[in-house]
């Protein structure tokens, strides 16, 4: 039978299509901008007839309908990165939360830990052999679909065809949803306050070496550390997501991937977010691969990129050089995500500069000002990098070196970046717990 006769017997509506999903069945969603919108949809319209259906997944961009409280005993998300669409939800108990390194995320279901009954993905049209590719979400979503027992899939119209490990053949679809509307767009740079933004980034560019690999972390600092670049020479991308601002690098000639250690003129990652203009970019554009995150976030991968750039953000780090970025105090906010692979890998590599960078205060709702660099984590607050990792520490006051430093180094330095209006009582705390 022609791939064309398979397809054609297994096209479903997404109502029909989820027909399959029965109570205590585990599933798989993909994430990031591929969310499948049709079939989430449909999913939640049949959610009255279903009990305790799983839904696993990490980021997803978008409304998110199924955690709502009518959801409650029907469908439970069970989510390894908590994105703002069910950061609430997982706060009050009505969805679980999974910590879990981004590079072990797929193996969770490869390897039987969390089998799967169904994936819910969102793929591009076939091409002339009846290959799907997997477009802006590749790196959680092959793996995990290889590892369903039944794999239902949106085919856009609209779906960029990504290269690299990308490809599905469509008689491994068990349903197929053909649809047609526009993938979701997410601009990084609009979040915090430009001025610090721009400080930030331009510390972080005077680290970064020629012919340096760089990995960029999710938000507005790495977005912005791009336009600050223009002068250096043959940077490449090995990151576990990259945005719009790549493209102005290649079309300046600054990003050629040219010294890259690995994968040698190639941009490699494991998912795409930004605008239709970067999906129009990527679309079948041989200088891009997309690999699974297994592969992408491994640290002993990583670490084989000489000048290995990591950048990463914080939400507080203590004044020994913890790394707080999941947890406000108890409260689950985020997850690890690749920061602790990309750490540890570039700090593993032959002229890695790891970095983790934030603005020195964050601002409460009621105005009041808290400083992101403590005398001590908040109880409760999880480390996702630790003391022993870390190394550069970046504000819009500065660059913080750790590696190789004492305890009373650290604090010192740490104090030197700080916000000037928190100085005095950081240094005074720092003598209390006899940091100094």
């Amino acid at each position: 039978m022609s791939w064309q006769s398979i397809y054609q017997s297994r096209v479903r509506t997404a109502d029909e299509a989820v027909e399959v999903i029965q109570s205590h069945h585990r599933i798989f969603l993909t994430g990031n901008v591929s969310v499948p919108k049709n079939l989430l949809a449909a999913l939640v319209r049949r959610a009255p007839q279903l009990e305790n259906v799983e839904i696993c997944q990490a980021l997803t961009i978008g409304p998110a309908d199924y955690v709502s409280p009518e959801m409650e005993g029907h469908l439970r998300v069970n989510t390894m990165f908590i994105s703002a669409n069910v950061r609430k939800a997982v706060q009050t108990g009505a969805a679980d939360f999974t910590p879990v390194l981004l590079s072990e995320f797929p193996l969770l279901f490869k390897n039987g830990i969390l089998p799967l009954d169904v994936a819910m993905i969102h793929v591009s049209p076939p091409d002339e052999h009846g290959f799907c590719s997997l477009g802006l979400e590749v790196g959680l979503t092959k793996t995990a679909a290889e590892s369903a027992k039944v794999i239902i899939a949106e085919v856009n119209e609209q779906m960029p065809r990504t290269l690299g490990d990308s490809f599905i053949h469509v008689s491994r679809l068990t349903h197929i949803v053909p649809v047609n509307y526009p993938i979701a767009e997410m601009n990084m740079s609009e979040e915090g306050d430009p001025e610090v933004v721009e400080k930030i980034a331009g510390f972080i560019a005077d680290l970064i070496p020629d012919g340096a690999t760089m990995q960029m972390g999710i938000g507005a600092i790495p977005d912005a550390v791009l336009k600050y670049l223009f002068h250096k020479k043959d940077l490449g991308v090995h990151s576990e997501l990259f945005a719009d601002g790549v493209i102005d690098l290649v079309e300046a000639g600054v990003l050629t991937n040219a010294r890259k250690t690995l994968h040698t003129g190639k941009i490699v990652a494991g998912f795409i977010l930004g605008s239709q203009r970067l999906y129009d970019w990527v679309d079948d554009n041989p200088l891009i691969e997309l690999h699974r995150t297994e592969y992408i976030n491994d640290p002993f991968v990583i670490a084989q990129n000489d000048r290995m750039v990591a950048i990463n953000s914080a939400i507080e780090i203590d004044l020994t050089g913890q790394v707080c970025a999941d947890s406000i105090g108890p409260k689950l906010y985020s997850g690890v995500g690749g920061q602790l692979d990309f750490i540890y890998g570039a700090s593993r590599s032959k002229g890695g500069v790891p970095i983790i960078a934030m603005p020195s205060v964050s601002t409460l709702r009621d105005g009041t000002m808290v400083s992101k660099i403590a005398a001590m984590l908040k109880p409760g607050a999880g480390v996702v990098t630790s003391r022993n990792h870390v190394r550069y520490i970046v504000t819009e006051y500065g660059v913080a070196d750790l590696y190789g430093k004492t305890i009373r180094q650290r604090a010192q330095a740490l104090i030197g970046i700080a916000h000037p209006d928190f100085r005095q009582e950081l240094t005074r705390k720092a003598g209390e717990l006899n940091y100094v």
